[in-house]
């Protein structure tokens, strides 16, 4: 049985197939339309799906969409409502596009859908899911567990903001939720936005921003903001905030709270932004450890399952690990809307349509997420030849050797191998990486490569084996997903003058002997790199270990600022050449950059609009 799984017109559009249970593809639509958290139809996602399985939709037994349209608009009538008379220009820009696209998402889906499927019959095939269920589905049926606890936490499905439910078998039961205008997600989004950054996409930001600042608005954020109460539910004060009715994330009585305005985008960064950060940072990590340790005690599980946009706060997922309030944790790599897609494919298969769930109990059922596109040598050959590139085909033991002692010299490189990643981490598959050891190599990468913020941290890829020499855990981490402290025995003592630094003072200050992956806190977010699910890269770095001893390297995703990751290899060719890599490595080739034609050097940062 073919499930095929939809998300689409929020942001991060994606599709997902799964034949009997098993995940066979899964992408955004971003990495093809190239553009950045791309919210349309997913229509070279899906193609991308059904040319994988060798299908056409036709052969597809259901198609389910990732939410509710309808129980959405409920929630937005009711919140103009409740809130009139405020909110009327915002009301009237939102009413034509609910009106004309939203309301009637059933008729837009299967319009483009028929053109996959001119007889596609929406009343026998197309079904519908909530969003938050959507989000349980993909973090617990892929998951190792045959049961436990789901946490979902994000800015809004329908009505839900955080759910927590329980998995068993091949059922997903409610138990408890919070609903709007009550979110932790737009919480931390509002603070995002009043740091200038942009909403849904730089939350990233303010997490890494936040180890340079000192949590001083916390208490402030208690006594004024959000009601926390000891089983981690929680009440925000609407009178601050402005996303209910308005187009702002907040208003002038937030701004008095703090005695300043958001800081325009681009603007400069200044401690009050550190600090602020670092505060809404604190108070996110206190909610989500006091709603796991309550949902322990109560249901007695344990095992949980995370999935939904908060479930990508790394810093907060390996502190709630670090708690030990569970046994074992697991968190879907495509936490956020993207990973809807997969939720509703997996829970019209077993939820809908009543099929059995089969539980590997070793590992997930995810393939390390490397469920995104593959290229053959030929194809890449023939690709790289029409973009003009000059490059040297290898074996794979030379091509590991030349790989591995570009890192060793300081050189950046960019490594284009397997399946494309689902989900918003480069895992070793779409990735530029770097040599840990450099103190230069964060700086390089940042304002060279990815042409992005200085403070922005970059993770280590380290060798499964490895990791308990390098940081203070002995797990799985493949999916990047969680932040440990490195290794006592591997940081530097601070000098007394470098002692009394704080905020942006202490970017340039080694903390370690891998410095490139040490975060000003001594914290990186670590991937363990897994021989049986991604064989070369785990190669590469075993190589670089035998020439420097140190089984890690620096990965970060292959991209510029505001650019989706890439895709195929005519996109990694444009990005080596619109940036300062040294090397690309893509398949069985290497390129090197003094090889190449200068006149295929262009203005590549302008194509992207800065996220």
């Amino acid at each position: 049985m073919y499930c095929l799984g939809l998300s689409a017109y929020y942001h991060d559009s994606a599709a997902a197939l799964i034949k009997d249970g098993a995940i066979v593809a899964a992408a955004q639509e971003e990495r093809f339309s190239r553009k950045k958290h791309d919210a349309g139809f997913p229509e070279h996602a899906l193609r991308y799906c059904l040319e994988t399985a060798g299908l056409t939709l036709a052969d597809v037994d259901q198609v389910v969409f990732y939410d509710k349209p309808f129980l959405k608009f409920e929630r937005l009538l009711e919140t103009y409502v409740a809130f009139a008379p405020s909110g009327l220009r915002s009301f009237v820009a939102a009413m034509p596009v609910w009106l004309k696209e939203k309301l009637f998402q059933k008729i837009e889906l299967t319009r483009h859908l028929k053109r996959f499927d001119p007889g596609f019959d929406a009343a026998g095939k197309l079904l519908f899911t909530e969003h938050h269920l959507s989000h349980a589905a993909s973090a617990f049926y892929p998951s190792p567990f045959e049961e436990a606890l789901i946490l979902t936490m994000d800015g809004v499905g329908e009505w839900s903001t955080t759910s927590v439910m329980k998995g068993a078998g091949n059922t997903i039961t409610p138990l408890k939720e919070i609903h709007f205008p009550h979110s932790i997600g737009l919480l931390y989004s509002a603070f995002t936005y009043f740091t200038g950054f942009k909403v849904n996409s730089g939350e990233y930001k303010l997490m890494g921003l936040a180890p340079y600042g000192r949590p001083i608005y916390a208490d402030l954020i208690r006594e004024r903001l959000i009601d926390i109460r000891d089983d981690g539910s929680f009440r925000l004060d609407m009178r601050y905030f402005n996303y209910c009715t308005g187009l702002t994330m907040t208003n002038k009585r937030f701004d008095s709270l703090f005695g300043r305005g958001p800081r325009p985008p681009e603007g400069r960064i200044e401690q009050s932004d550190m600090d602020l950060a670092a505060s809404i940072q604190e108070v996110t990590e206190e909610i989500v450890l006091k709603i796991a340790r309550h949902a322990r005690e109560e249901y007695r599980l344990p095992n949980l399952c995370l999935a939904g946009g908060v479930a990508l706060n790394c810093v907060a997922n390996g502190k709630l690990l670090r708690a030990n309030i569970f046994d074992d944790i697991w968190i879907q790599p495509a936490a956020g809307d993207a990973g809807g897609a997969l939720g509703a494919a997996l829970a019209g298969y077993h939820l809908y349509a009543g099929k059995p769930r089969i539980v590997s109990g070793a590992a997930d059922a995810m393939h390390g997420s490397y469920l995104g596109p593959v290229f053959a040598d030929a194809d890449i050959q023939a690709r790289l030849g029409r973009a003009g590139a000059k490059y040297h085909q290898l074996s794979e033991e030379a091509l590991l050797d030349n790989a591995a002692r570009a890192l060793a010299s300081e050189k950046v490189i960019g490594w284009f191998q397997g399946r494309m990643e689902f989900g918003p981490r480069a895992l070793g598959g779409r990735s530029v990486l770097g040599d840990p050891r450099s103190a230069k190599t964060q700086s390089v990468m940042n304002l060279k490569i990815k042409y992005r913020e200085s403070f922005r941290p970059f993770a280590p890829s380290v060798l499964r084996e490895d990791v308990a020499d390098y940081f203070e855990m002995d797990g799985d981490s493949p999916y990047m997903l969680l932040v440990a402290p490195v290794a006592e025995k591997r940081r530097k003592k601070l000098s007394e003058e470098d002692g009394k630094k704080f905020g942006i003072e202490l970017l340039n200050v080694p903390k370690s002997d891998i410095p490139a992956v040490t975060h000003v806190d001594w914290s990186a977010r670590v991937q363990t790199v897994h021989a049986a699910t991604n064989p070369r890269y785990h190669r590469l770095i075993s190589n670089f270990k035998q020439l420097t001893g140190y089984g890690v390297v620096v990965n970060t995703s292959f991209n510029v600022r505001g650019e989706p990751i890439v895709c195929t290899p005519e996109d990694a060719f444009r990005c080596f050449m619109g940036t300062e890599m040294d090397e690309l490595y893509v398949g069985n080739f290497r390129l090197v950059k003094g090889e190449q034609d200068p006149a295929l050097k262009k203005d590549y940062l302008d194509k992207f609009e800065l996220d």
